[in-house]
């Protein structure tokens, strides 16, 4: 078997290089990293920790990938959900997990995080929170090295699975209670980014809707920024019946201008998180169970790794009008 020092002599590199390098140490230089990753490569070098896994033919371990929002000062809860929701799974099911972020990986190339990953024993991942531009995630799920389960985000093939809502009927069924409630017919629709998996379904359900009941649809980017909702609804708001933002925290932002103006406008959010009940004025949304996905996330990861094939797990819903006494302990 080829041994971490049969990797530094080919490359003519100490040892401790060689380590630096395989587990993404940020203190090497380009050329030393590309001609250690390429002796890597020909060598087929697999580190101590992988083999070992593989040997005593142990499951390996979970990587938790999370995109944490770091655009808002407040909490992120949906985060902190997700990542209660796949240990707790995880402990049910002997399960060893680690937690990762995008942010560990931004200067890696899809080759650097493979080899990263299977270094620290790997063998199955859930992402959280993948837009359409994370080329380097793309190309790790579609090398088919690891087994996978994305959240929201619709990528299948024979090791991954995708779960999540119906991210285009729930935005549908939350506009369209809020429209009819107040019989409105002009919508300032504040989207969230342009490049998301859920952006684009949730367009697709407003744009059911505009069709369905004849409104006039107003979209603008939020980004999923309280401040960046406050600011276009304080811009074009006035003259809408009606805010219907793709998210809670956007929500809030809405609510805030509107009664900066001193106008009353329905607005009506999505997710479902604790904060919506300490604004003070209620508002309907799409309530999300994300310590529930994420849990079934792991039991379907743990599926894939017994042999199961990919497919898409869809996940349950509600509709809601957050309150502070449904929300205090």
């Amino acid at each position: 078997m080829v041994s971490i020092k049969d990797v530094a002599k080919h490359a003519g590199v100490a040892i401790s290089t060689v380590s630096k390098v395989i587990n993404g140490y940020p203190n090497v230089s380009e050329e030393t990293r590309i001609k250690v990753n390429q002796v890597v490569e020909e060598l087929n070098f697999v580190p101590n920790s992988v083999a070992a896994a593989l040997s005593s033919k142990q499951a390996g371990r979970v990587a938790l990938l999370v995109n944490l929002n770091v655009k808002t000062q407040a909490i992120d809860e949906i985060d902190m959900q997700y990542i209660q929701g796949a240990i707790n799974k995880a402990m049910e099911l002997n399960l060893d997990v680690i937690t990762l972020f995008f942010s560990m990986f931004k200067s890696k190339t899809m080759e650097e995080l493979i080899r990263y990953l299977k270094s620290q024993s790997i063998t199955g991942i859930i992402i959280y929170g993948m837009s359409k531009e994370d080329k380097v995630l793309h190309g790790l799920i579609a090398s088919m090295e690891f087994k996978c389960v994305v959240i929201d985000a619709p990528i299948v093939n024979e090791n991954t699975s995708s779960v999540g809502i119906d991210h285009r009927k729930a935005q549908y069924e939350v506009a369209r209670k809020t429209i009819e409630e107040n019989n409105c017919k002009r919508v300032l629709y504040i989207a969230g980014k342009r490049n998301g998996y859920v952006t684009q379904e949730r367009l697709l359900g407003m744009g059911d809707l505009v069709t369905e009941l004849e409104l006039t649809m107003l979209v603008r980017w939020g980004d999923f920024s309280e401040l960046q909702a406050r600011n276009i609804t304080m811009k074009y708001g006035k003259n809408k019946d009606i805010v219907v933002c793709a998210s809670d925290l956007m929500a809030i932002g809405a609510m805030k201008a509107l009664t900066e103006m001193d106008i009353f406008r329905p607005v009506c959010g999505f997710d479902g998180i604790i904060l919506m009940g300490y604004v003070g004025k209620q508002m309907n949304t799409v309530r999300q169970d994300f310590a529930g996905v994420s849990a079934r996330a792991m039991e379907e990861l743990a599926l894939l790794m017994g042999g199961k094939e990919g497919c898409i797990v869809n996940t349950p819903y509600s509709l809601v009008r957050m309150k502070y006494m449904d929300i205090i302990c």
